[in-house]
């Protein structure tokens, strides 16, 4: 079987979602995996860039979008081109991206079936484009089948009748490193190292973190760092205030992100609502504590996962679970035995691939 894997995405998660899924791919037997991605990805600046089959040029801001397209049927000849001569059997969209619909046509020109892994079937409060949603139902309209990353996923598209009979396929998000493991949490010897870090958005639950270190009070024994990009609003003044805190709301390039992850102890998860989280694979990754809240998505994510400590989507919920690693810390091994890896995750995706691709005659 041989698969295109694409997603179009300029910076954040997905590029890097779609590299470690073909990567994992490429390794199971018989099955080759080429990748497609955004010419202005961000990743494509790393030291080590990864083969990309099929770069795309997207669009660099609303502008651009806007022009792009408009000439997007002017480019799905070529495109379609392109992917006849990888010789595929079908493709998989690892993350959805405005851009999609371009590729839709294109594969049906091409005579070629493809997947789409769907990360969130919702769209979160103040998160991402306009018509973001649509753009994505569209794309999953045309879908041979839909790839869910959790039950809560799965739910939504049935609820929404998105499935239409077609194949759903489980997989998982496995954890993302950047770069080697980092010391133990703690190993610094001083205060207990805190980062809330990601987009800076209302669903994130900033105002229950806010709210949450007011209910614990100030400690001299934690050091707190607010990290990622969004709009201002109150509660970041209010997370200003509170002592020991420190607000730094901007991108965090690629490069950044091992240094940062490597800083802190415990990770915070205050969703108010989450499908799944890369910031949660990130921090297992990296051996952190990760305070999390008992929202969608992420109680599978994390169910059984050693280092996690859920807790209620509420302030004293989260002060509790700061509390709890404050004093008395989950105690397992942080060199302990590794998670399900990229290539495990894609061993069992494969398979299930290979039934709706490659059907028996």
């Amino acid at each position: 079987m041989r698969l295109l894997v694409w997603q179009w995405g300029r910076r954040g998660a997905g590029p890097r979602f779609g590299i470690e899924l073909a990567r994992g791919l490429s390794q199971v037997a018989d099955t080759s995996c080429v990748l497609s991605l955004a010419t202005g990805a961000e990743i494509l600046r790393a030291d080590d860039p990864p083969a990309v089959a099929l770069p795309v040029r997207t669009y660099s801001g609303l502008p651009s979008f806007a022009l792009r397209a408009a000439l997007a049927p002017f480019s799905v000849g070529r495109l379609a081109a392109r992917l006849r001569a990888l010789q595929l059997d079908g493709a998989l969209c690892a993350m959805p991206a405005p851009l999609d619909f371009l590729m839709r046509a294109a594969l049906h020109r091409a005579g070629l079936p493809y997947l789409v892994v769907v990360h969130d079937a919702d769209a979160h409060p103040g998160d991402g484009l306009p018509l973001q949603m649509t753009l994505q139902h569209r794309l999953v309209q045309g879908a041979a089948g839909l790839v869910a990353l959790s039950d809560h996923i799965a739910v939504r598209l049935a609820e929404q009748g998105l499935l239409r009979d077609r194949p759903l396929l489980r997989a998982s998000h496995p954890p993302f490193a950047f770069g080697p493991t980092p010391l133990p949490p703690r190993a610094h010897g001083g205060r207990l190292r805190v980062l809330l870090f990601g987009r800076l958005l209302p669903y994130k639950g900033l105002d229950l973190f806010a709210d949450g270190l007011a209910v614990l009070g100030p400690r001299d024994d934690m050091e707190i760092r607010v990290v990622g990009h969004g709009p201002e609003s109150p509660v970041l003044d209010q997370l200003r205030r509170h002592p020991g805190v420190t607000v730094e709301n901007r991108w965090v390039p690629e490069a950044e992100l091992g240094a940062l992850l490597g800083w802190a102890d415990v990770l915070v998860l205050s969703h108010r609502e989450a499908s799944q989280s890369g910031v949660a694979a990130a921090a297992i990754a990296a051996r952190r504590w990760v305070v999390a809240t008992r929202v969608g998505g992420l109680t599978e994510q994390l169910s059984g996962e050693p280092m996690a400590v859920l807790c209620d989507a509420v302030p004293a919920g989260i002060a509790a679970g700061l509390r709890r690693v404050l004093e008395d810390p989950p105690r397992a091994d942080p060199h302990g035995p590794e998670r399900t890896t990229w290539q495990e995750a894609a061993g069992k995706l494969a398979a299930e691939l290979r039934e709706v691709l490659l059907p028996r005659p």
